[in-house]
C-alpha cells in the first residue's frame, strides 16, 4: 500500500457487474459508479478544487470519484452553512466549481464565493465520454473535510489519495466485504461517511445504500429495505434511533456491525440489545492522526488503547508533562481530576497532512514533533484512555477543577434522557457553575432527577449541576455533535425552562424573571457582568 491511491481502488471497480450504490428506487453497478465518475473527470483538471454542496445523493459519489480519477480535489461543503460564512468557507478553499443543485443553489445567491462556475448536477446535460484517468500519486490533497465546527471556527482539514486508500482497506477489520449492504445516512461532506464507510466499500466492492440526510425513524426501514449489514454513525445519532418507539421485532434485521464514535456506553449497550448487531466504538478524527480502538478488555466507558505502534499519552497542555494515571474509587469515579490532560500522540504527527491555508491552526496540533488532539482525557494504570470532553469543556467550580464528560456520562444515565450537553457557565464571584441541558422523553420531574442524582455513587461534589434546561431538541452541529456554543451564550437566560438549585441540597426550584434578574444583579457587584456577554 506504499503508493496506492483512492483512484486506484476505484478503478479495480471498473469492470465489475455488482450492485455498488442504492438510492431511493435508484441503482447503478460498480461499472456504471465508475463511466459516471469518468465522465465527470472529464470536466476538471489536475488540482481543480470542486466545491460539492449536495446532500448524500449520488452524484456526490460520483464527484468524489471524479476528483480521484482527474487528480483534483473536492471540498466537502456544508449546506447547514449561511450567509457570510459560508461564503467564506468556499473562498477559503479557492473552490473553481461548486457542483450543487437547484434546491441547494439559492444558498449561494448574492454571495461573493470566489467560484468561477456554478453546476447545477440535476440540470446537467450528458457529461462528456469517459476521461482517461490522470496520473495521481498517494501524496495528492484528494479532500478537504471542514471539522465540526463543535468547538470553534471549523477547519478545512487534507485528507490526500495515500491516506484515503490505506484508510479503505480497513473494510475487513469492520467486517465489510463484498456480500455487505454499507448505509450511508451521515453527511458525505464530513470525514466520517467518506472515511468509514464510502472508502471501505469501495475497496471491498460492497453495496452502498445512501439516505440524503439522518433520520432516526427512518433508520429501521431503510436496514430492512435495503437488506443493511453495516452503518457508521457520529455524534449522537445512536441516541436518536433508541429514542424512537421500540417493537419486539426490532432485532429482527439484517444489520451485523456499526463503527462510530461518541456514542454513550449506556446507549452501546441498549442499541446492541435492542437491533441485534456488534458495535465497534473507537476514537478519532477527520485530521487522522490518533486513532483509539476498544479491544475485549476495555472497560465500558472508556475510549481504548492505541493501535500497535503508535504512541499517545495525557499531557499537561501547560507543562507537556504527562498526566498521573487516574485512581477511581469503588464506584468507577476518578479520585485524581489533576489525570486529565490533552490527548497527544507522541509519534504521528507526520500522519498528519494539515489544515489548507492555516498555518496557524497547524501549529496548535503539532508542537516540539507531537500531535495535540484538542480533546480532554485520562488514562488508568491499565492503559485504557477515557475521553473528558473538548478543549473548552473544563470547569473549575469552588477551585475543584474537572471535565465535563464524566458528568455527562453520569446524567446520561437517567431514563428520562434522550441527550444532555454539560457546560460551563460563570459564578457571580469566581470561578465556573455546572450548567446541563437536557433533551427529555417527556416533561421533566425535579424530585426524580434530584432523587436520580442523589442515587449516583460517582457523583463528584461539584457536578450536580446548578442550572437545567430543558430543551425540545440538543443543538447540533451538521454531523450531529452537540453545539454547545449557542448553550453557553445564553446560559440561564433561555426562552426554554430553567430549573436552578439555589443551595447545596438537591433540591431544583424553576428560575423565574425576579430570581433571574437578581441572579444578574449579583454580577454586577462583584464586577462580573461582563461574563455574561462574553461567552
Amino acid at each position: 500500500m506504499a503508493n496506492v491511491t483512492f483512484a486506484d481502488l476505484l478503478l479495480a471497480r471498473a469492470g465489475d457487474e455488482h450492485t455498488g450504490l442504492r438510492f431511493e428506487d435508484e441503482s447503478y453497478t460498480w461499472a456504471e459508479v465508475v463511466t459516471a465518475a469518468r465522465r465527470r473527470a472529464g470536466l476538471l483538471s489536475p488540482g481543480t478544487h470542486v466545491g460539492v454542496l449536495l446532500e448524500n445523493v449520488p452524484e456526490y459519489v460520483f464527484w468524489i470519484g471524479a476528483a480521484a480519477l482527474a487528480g483534483a480535489t473536492v471540498v466537502g461543503i456544508n449546506p447547514t452553512r449561511r450567509g457570510q460564512e459560508l461564503a467564506a468557507d468556499i473562498r477559503h478553499t479557492d473552490c473553481e466549481l461548486i457542483v450543487t443543485d437547484t434546491a441547494h443553489a439559492t444558498l449561494l445567491e448574492g454571495l461573493d464565493t470566489g467560484a468561477g462556475r456554478v453546476l447545477l448536477a440535476d440540470l446537467m446535460a450528458e457529461p462528456p465520454p469517459p476521461a482517461e484517468p490522470a496520473r495521481v500519486d498517494a501524496r495528492d490533497r484528494l479532500l478537504l473535510l471542514f471539522t465540526s465546527g463543535s468547538t470553534g471556527a471549523p477547519k478545512a482539514v487534507s485528507c490526500g489519495q495515500g491516506r484515503l486508500a490505506s484508510i479503505a482497506v480497513m473494510s475487513e477489520r469492520m467486517g465489510i466485504t463484498r456480500d455487505s449492504v454499507t448505509y450511508i445516512a451521515m453527511p458525505l461532506f464530513h470525514g466520517n461517511a467518506v472515511m468509514a464507510n464510502l472508502a471501505m466499500a469501495v475497496h471491498a466492492g460492497a453495496t452502498v445504500a445512501l439516505r440524503r440526510k439522518f433520520s432516526a425513524s427512518g433508520f429501521l426501514p431503510d436496514v430492512r429495505r435495503f437488506g443493511v449489514t453495516y452503518f457508521n454513525y457520529v455524534g449522537r445519532a445512536l441516541a436518536y434511533i433508541l429514542a424512537t418507539p421500540g417493537h419486539p421485532d426490532d432485532a429482527d434485521n439484517t444489520l451485523q456491525a456499526c463503527f462510530g464514535t461518541e456514542a454513550s456506553a449506556q446507549d452501546l449497550a441498549r442499541f446492541s440489545a435492542r437491533f441485534g448487531c456488534r458495535i465497534i466504538e473507537g476514537y478519532g478524527s477527520s485530521e487522522g492522526a490518533i486513532s483509539l480502538q476498544k479491544t475485549p478488555e476495555t472497560p465500558p466507558d472508556a475510549l481504548g488503547v492505541p493501535p500497535p505502534g503508535v504512541e499517545v499519552a495525557v499531557l499537561d497542555p501547560e507543562t507537556g508533562a504527562e498526566c498521573p494515571r487516574a485512581r477511581f474509587d469503588d464506584h468507577h469515579g476518578l479520585l485524581n481530576p489533576e489525570a486529565i490532560g490533552e490527548i497527544v500522540g507522541l509519534n504521528v504527527a507526520s500522519a498528519f497532512e494539515g489544515y489548507y491555508k492555516n498555518p496557524q491552526a497547524d501549529a496548535e496540533r503539532v508542537r516540539d514533533g507531537r500531535y495535540w488532539s484538542g480533546d480532554l482525557g485520562y488514562r488508568d494504570e491499565k492503559g485504557f484512555f477515557y475521553f473528558a470532553g473538548r478543549g473548552a469543556d473544563r470547569l473549575r467550580v469552588d477551585s475543584e477543577n474537572f471535565a465535563a464528560a464524566p458528568v455527562e456520562r453520569v446524567l446520561s444515565r437517567w431514563p428520562a434522557v434522550v441527550m444532555c450537553a454539560v457546560y460551563p457557565v460563570p459564578d457571580p464571584r469566581t470561578g465556573d457553575q455546572v450548567m446541563a441541558a437536557l433533551e427529555l422523553h417527556g416533561p421533566f420531574d425535579p424530585a426524580a432527577f434530584a432523587a436520580f442524582l442523589a442515587a449516583q455513587p460517582d457523583l463528584g461534589t461539584k457536578w450536580a449541576p446548578r442550572f437545567v434546561r430543558i430543551v425540545p431538541s440538543m443543538p447540533l452541529t451538521a454531523t450531529g455533535k452537540v453545539d454547545k456554543r449557542p448553550l453557553r451564550r445564553q446560559h440561564w437566560e433561555a426562552a426554554d425552562p430553567v430549573w436552578h438549585r439555589p443551595g447545596r441540597a438537591l433540591a431544583y426550584e424553576r428560575l423565574g424573571p425576579a430570581r433571574a434578574g437578581a441572579f444578574r444583579a449579583e454580577f454586577g457587584s462583584h464586577g462580573r457582568l461582563h461574563l455574561l456577554t462574553t461567552l
